[in-house]
């Protein structure tokens, strides 16, 4: 803002001029107007100046009226002049000023509004305030409740700060800077002492960031010269302060909402990982769910599946030479092998039964034949390494059988669970215990069998059939033998043509061809237990006669 002067409001200013102009006409005054530093504004100078009479502005000598002794009236007339001048000038300087601090803010909240990362905020905040305060450099400090540090989100690019200082010292930031008060401070001496600032520095202002009577931070300003900064600054600096503070506290809620649903979302996953892992997805999939969370009490569907049964052989045996955590090791490490076998041919555990394994398959029984298989290969790997280490062998019978199947969720409104109603579970249970009564690792219903497509692709033996105790229907099992060694799949091959007919006889009661049949096996394949135990039978029938209506069918007196 110019200064006001003499000059300025007689010699430029033609009003003015022209009114005292005239006023010293009419009053006929011998007189002549000199600024603070004699030069003539308005007259002619005279010799004699002996009178002088001083025009004041603000208490201070702004010029002079010199000659006739009536110039007095003059000097008064100029000196109101001067100051009612002055007035409009810093009236208007001040409204000036103020509109520009309005702008300021106006444009500055715009800014705000355009982003929602604290750190975005907190640096746009230090630009706004660097230009509009005019200083060399400043910071931001934020103080974090959690950690109990300061943190620093924006300082800047000329930086008369120390960062590392500045967390040294914190203790000396909560009482000055973090204090809650803003001001200029007179006295920068102990944060030159402390390296928090550059010894450059002559002058800090600072403003406490509030939000609901918190202090969150501070903004803090330097300068390289001494009395840089005024009130006027200091009022401008609050208001950014107390913006920012606001827009950085809604900014960080927003990120902490962010964050706590994010967190409950990757909790709810972490869950349903963790739940899918007891309730398979194809379980859930079955009643028409998506997730676990979904499922309520009740809710139950039909089904078409292949269940498959496998159980460790003499694993009570097995058991009484191992410690507890031993045979739990054992059990896991035996499970942990042929799970991921079901889960690779489309099928999924429903159960483990300590030492068995109950599978579905519920796309279809060529799934599960296939699973069988791997799962024989894999016990086969598995005693391998176990021989090398000095163990015994380990046997394990499968069985499966197709049929319908009810899966859905039954207990009450505290504990629910998952289960499965059928007689079809019942039956492959029933299966899998008839690998002992047969001695052969991997047996299946017929009714299995019938669901494979491409049943040529599949080595097997038909063993005849079966009434299961309770049952009145006859059974027919069917053997599989794609699963064994090498060895014992190339003998019963090279023999299946002879056992397909000793069963013929068998089966019409021709005990004696049968047996000889049978030996003739033996005597090609002395390991195949199966055939022991068809010759055995129909030796037993041979000498003490068959069962009234006895067609082949073994009565099976035991679950």
């Amino acid at each position: 803002m110019a200064r006001v002067s003499l000059k300025n409001i007689i010699g430029k200013n033609k009003e003015f001029n022209s009114v005292v102009t005239a006023l010293i006409e009419q009053l006929k005054l011998d007189i002549w107007i000199e600024d603070e530093n004699g030069k003539v504004v308005l007259g002619d100078k005279k010799e004699n100046n002996d009178l002088s009479f001083p025009v004041e502005l603000n208490e201070e000598i702004a010029g002079y009226v010199k000659g006739d002794e009536k110039g007095g009236s003059i000097a008064t007339l100029l000196t109101q002049l001067l100051n009612k001048e002055a007035e409009k000038k810093k009236m208007g300087s001040e409204v000036l000023n103020l509109y520009q601090e309005l702008n300021v803010i106006f444009n500055f909240t715009e800014t705000l509004t355009q982003t929602i990362e604290p750190e975005v905020i907190a640096r746009l905040t230090l630009e706004q305030a660097i230009h509009s305060v005019a200083s060399q450099s400043g910071v931001i400090v934020l103080w974090d409740e959690e950690t109990k540090e300061l943190q620093i989100p924006a300082s800047s690019e000329v930086s008369l700060f120390d960062k590392k200082n500045i967390n040294k010292n914190a203790g000396l930031l909560l009482r000055i800077g973090l204090s809650g008060q803003s001001e200029i401070m007179t006295d920068i001496s102990v944060l030159k002492e402390k390296g928090i600032i550059d010894e450059s520095v002559q002058s800090i202002i600072y403003a406490a960031m509030k939000v609901k009577h918190r202090i969150m931070g501070a903004i803090i300003l330097a300068g390289n010269s001494a009395d840089q900064f005024s009130a006027g600054h200091l009022k401008l600096l609050v208001t950014l302060a107390l913006q920012s503070s606001a827009a950085i506290e809604s900014a960080m809620l927003f990120e902490k909402n962010i964050r706590e649903v994010k967190e409950r979302e990757e909790a709810v996953l972490r869950l349903h990982e963790v739940t899918k892992k007891f309730v398979p997805n194809e379980f859930i999939r079955s009643l028409g769910k998506d997730v676990l969370t979904d499922v309520k009490l009740g809710d139950l569907a039909e089904k078409i599946v292949t269940v498959l049964f496998t159980d460790i052989r003499d694993f009570t045996t097995l058991s009484e030479m191992m410690t507890p955590e031993e045979n739990f090791r054992f059990v896991s490490s035996f499970n942990a092998r042929l799970g991921p076998i079901i889960r690779s041919h489309n099928g999924f555990i429903n159960q483990y039964l300590g030492d068995s394994i109950m599978a579905i398959f519920p796309e279809n029984a060529k799934d599960a034949l296939l699973a069988a298989i791997d799962m024989q290969k894999a016990v086969q790997t598995l005693n391998e390494e176990r021989s090398k280490t000095g163990l015994p062998a380990i046997k394990a019978g499968i069985g499966m059988h197709t049929g319908p199947l009810i899966m859905g969720i039954t207990g009450d409104e505290q504990r629910m669970d998952a289960c499965t109603i059928s007689d079809t579970v019942n039956t492959a249970a029933r299966i899998e215990s008839l690998t002992k009564h047969y001695k052969s690792p991997l047996l299946l219903s017929e009714e299995t069998f019938k669901e494979i497509k491409d049943q040529e692709n599949f080595h097997i033996r038909h063993l005849g059939s079966v009434r299961l105790k309770g049952k009145n229907k006859l059974l027919n099992i069917i053997e599989c033998i794609d699963g064994i060694s090498q060895s014992e799949f190339d003998n019963k091959m090279k023999t299946l043509p002879v056992f397909t007919e000793a069963m013929n006889c068998y089966n019409e009661q021709q005990f004696e061809k049968a047996i000889n049949l049978f030996q003739s096996i033996i005597e090609t394949d002395p390991h195949d237990l199966t055939v022991m135990h068809f010759m055995f039978n129909a030796n037993k029938y041979l000498r003490d006669g068959v069962p009234e209506n006895w067609k082949g069918a073994e009565e099976m007196l035991q679950k």
